[in-house]
């Protein structure tokens, strides 16, 4: 049985057993990559983990808010809100979140054949930074995917299908260009629809973040004022409010499809405050977080 963790308000991680290891070292499509380890932590304060004795996997973090930093070879990097980097195997390393503004990170600890080639190069922070053509919320749907692949279950088909989506996961850091321009948006002209999509889609790459309208207007070049008239007058909302039922419908998702507690949702629409979270959602749905999660079991009973 798979071991999920719980410590850090919103975690969750999962550590596979070392016979479940083994099954993914001896299977000849999963060895070309495989993961030993994965998680979640959103506003990690005070964490911190030294290794002096280093192990043999490849350690990814990803950071999507706050900063941190960690140590390799004996020199210090900073990291930053947008960036990742992964730390080899077999060697000695220390990663610790920033004392003030603790990371928003996922990661995970992979091995395989191919690892090295997804590792190459980052050893260093690599900048992952939004823009009009990123796709940061289809990265993190690919780590969901896999999280909730592993915990319905580690037989080999789920190894499997966990192992391809890594490679995609891992791909879409690695070849960050290829990855972008596969989902580029066709044409290139800048009208007032246009600059309201690309707010959305700024939205919708930040729903872990709280994003102020000072924020918004300034990824779209435009005053706060005059983005915010505009953005009201295509549809309907303002800008925040907008950005709100974004983050609902998101939790709706998660409410729907995975098994995530109510407090790891609103972590995960970037909402700390589980009580404003659970208002937000109550005045937009008409019901808790927990009655509409139950709702799906009342219905099949009925």
């Amino acid at each position: 049985m798979i071991k999920l963790k719980d410590g850090f308000t919103g975690e969750r991680s999962i550590v596979l057993p070392q016979m479940i290891v083994e099954m993914e070292e001896r299977d000849p499509l999963v060895s070309s990559l495989y993961i030993t380890d994965i998680g979640y932590y959103p506003k990690a304060s005070h964490h911190f983990r030294e290794r002096t004795v280093p192990v043999d996997q490849n350690v990814l973090i990803y950071c999507v808010d706050g900063a941190g930093s960690y140590t390799l070879h004996g020199k210090e990097y900073a990291v930053k809100a947008n960036q990742y980097f992964i730390l080899p195997a077999y060697v000695p390393h220390s990663y610790k979140a920033d004392a003030h503004c603790p990371w928003t990170i996922y990661w995970v600890h992979f091995k395989g054949s191919h690892a090295d080639i997804y590792a190459h190069g980052a050893t260093s922070p690599v900048e992952i930074a939004p823009n009009q053509f990123s796709r940061i919320s289809d990265r993190n749907s690919l780590f969901e995917e896999i999280f909730q692949t592993m915990a319905e279950g580690v037989d080999i088909e789920n190894l499997r299908y966990a192992s391809s989506l890594l490679h995609y996961y891992l791909a879409s850091m690695r070849y960050l260009h290829q990855f972008r321009r596969a989902g580029a948006i066709i044409g290139k002209k800048r009208d007032d629809s246009e600059m309201v999509r690309a707010a959305i889609h700024y939205m919708d790459e930040n729903l872990e973040k709280r994003l102020t309208l000072s924020d918004l207007s300034a990824y779209t070049g435009y005053s706060a004022s005059y983005f915010s008239a505009l953005f009201r007058r295509q549809t309907g909302y303002s800008p925040l409010s907008y950005f709100n039922m974004l983050k609902i419908k998101k939790a709706c998702w998660l409410l729907d499809f995975t098994d995530m507690r109510v407090r790891q949702v609103c972590f995960k629409v970037g909402i700390a405050d589980c009580y404003y979270f659970s208002r937000l959602f109550c005045k937009s749905m008409g019901m808790s977080p927990l009655q509409y999660r139950n709702r799906k079991n009342k219905n099949a009973d009925e």
